[in-house]
């Protein structure tokens, strides 16, 4: 990779705020943590706390528009300056940046006041990443990655009626809003998975790529695209199920068909591979169980999401930042035994969250619980081992 920056600037700046990656997978995946144990507590009636709006509305929120939020923006601001060349935003931009979205994850959670002043500085964080991110791709025109910009401005508009749902006392619009930014997520992970998940497949075990077949490319990303478009305009609630349910396992069948070409099984021995390909698996089944939850009162539409939040976000993103830290770090793509035992948690974490509350709902009280714990171990394992990898100098001495 070109030398994008001088290196006696670069050694000015403190290691964590060199690239986007590194105080936001840091911060992000602690708070999910926090978040965590916080909405676990209050479940159990060990604590009580008011945050804004609600405790389910802050769960909801936090996790997707605190934690999920700042796990992309740390991706894209990081990945735009490889796709471009150019320098992306480090020191006191990148300290900006971080400072407001801790600042909005403190005033979602002490629900300051006014609530005007919460919904400016927790809407700000979006907005403000898409701009950096746009800057350097318009000045290379690549256009082709202009694409994560309006998913950027998307996200947004689902977290302003995620916020006026509970401005107006209407827990239906907020619901609208949470539901339809997992619909986007579920896309954006369907684009990028089918751009990093074969071409890393094909690195790591030494393989030929498996190259992408067009018509089951615009299909399976089209059907993705419909469900979001349906869920956001507000059709998919004048929709009969049964119209529901067959988009939905449409779009399920074509997405397990796309990673099944991927061929997992010859990455069992990498687990920087096998993560990511088992994350990407809990979007074809998550995307089933929620067109089935519209056919049969057996799944309810809850537990089915969990298999797209807890299944398909929850692992793909521990895994994305495991290896996106080690690779932008000047490190070599091997991760430790207690990574692996990460990997293993999360994905215990969304089995339980869904299987187990599927067959024996009578235990889902337990088992929301033990999925709880599971995650926290995962991504408090990942905080403790990559802190250092994080907060310390390229260890190959070049700048990033």
């Amino acid at each position: 990779m070109m030398q994008i920056l001088d290196a006696e600037k670069e050694e000015r700046l403190a290691p964590i705020f060199r690239l986007a990656f590194r105080p936001l997978f840091l911060l992000g995946g602690l708070f999910s943590c926090i978040a965590i144990l916080l909405w676990g507590a209050a479940l159990s009636g060990s604590i009580e706390f008011a945050p804004y709006g609600n405790i389910l509305f802050w769960h909801s929120h936090e996790m997707l528009f605190g934690f999920v939020s700042a796990i992309i923006v740390g991706f894209l601001l990081t990945a735009v300056q490889n796709w471009t060349g150019l320098p992306s935003i480090r020191g006191k931009k990148l300290v900006i940046l971080t400072s407001l979205w801790l600042a909005a994850r403190a005033a979602m959670l002490f629900s300051v006041s006014p609530s005007w002043l919460v919904i400016a500085i927790d809407l700000l964080f979006l907005p403000l990443s898409g701009y950096w991110l746009a800057k350097p791709i318009i000045a290379t025109g690549q256009m082709r990655n202009l694409f994560f910009v309006p998913i950027l401005v998307l996200l947004s508009a689902m977290n302003l009626i995620m916020h006026l749902g509970i401005v107006l006392a209407m827990p239906s619009l907020y619901q609208h809003g949470f539901l339809s930014a997992i619909w986007l997520i579920t896309l954006l992970m369907s684009v990028l998975g089918g751009r990093v998940i074969p071409f890393f497949t094909a690195n790591g075990t030494k393989t030929r790529k498996v190259e992408p077949l067009p018509w089951l490319e615009n299909a399976t990303l089209g059907s993705t695209w419909c469900i979001f478009a349906v869920y956001v305009s507000g059709l998919i609630y004048y929709m009969p199920n049964w119209l529901i349910a067959s988009l939905l396992l449409a779009c399920s069948l074509l997405q397990a068909i796309r990673v099944g070409r991927w061929k997992i099984q010859q990455t069992l021995s990498v687990p920087l591979l096998w993560s990511l390909h088992v994350a990407y698996w809990f979007i074809p089944i998550g995307i089933g169980l929620i067109g089935i939850s519209y056919l049969s009162d057996q799944i309810t539409l809850s537990t089915a999401f969990h298999t797209l939040t807890v299944g398909a976000m929850g692992n793909m993103i521990l895994s994305m930042m495991a290896r996106v830290s080690l690779g932008h770090t000047g490190r070599q793509l091997m991760v430790k035994s207690m990574i692996i035992a990460a990997f293993a948690a999360i994905l215990v974490a969304a089995l339980i969250r869904v299987f187990a509350i599927i067959f024996y709902p009578e235990l889902s009280f337990s088992f929301i619980v033990i999925s709880m714990i599971a995650w926290c171990v995962a991504y408090g394992l990942f905080t403790l081992i990559y802190f250092p990898v994080l907060t310390q100098s390229r260890a190959d001495g070049r700048p990033g």
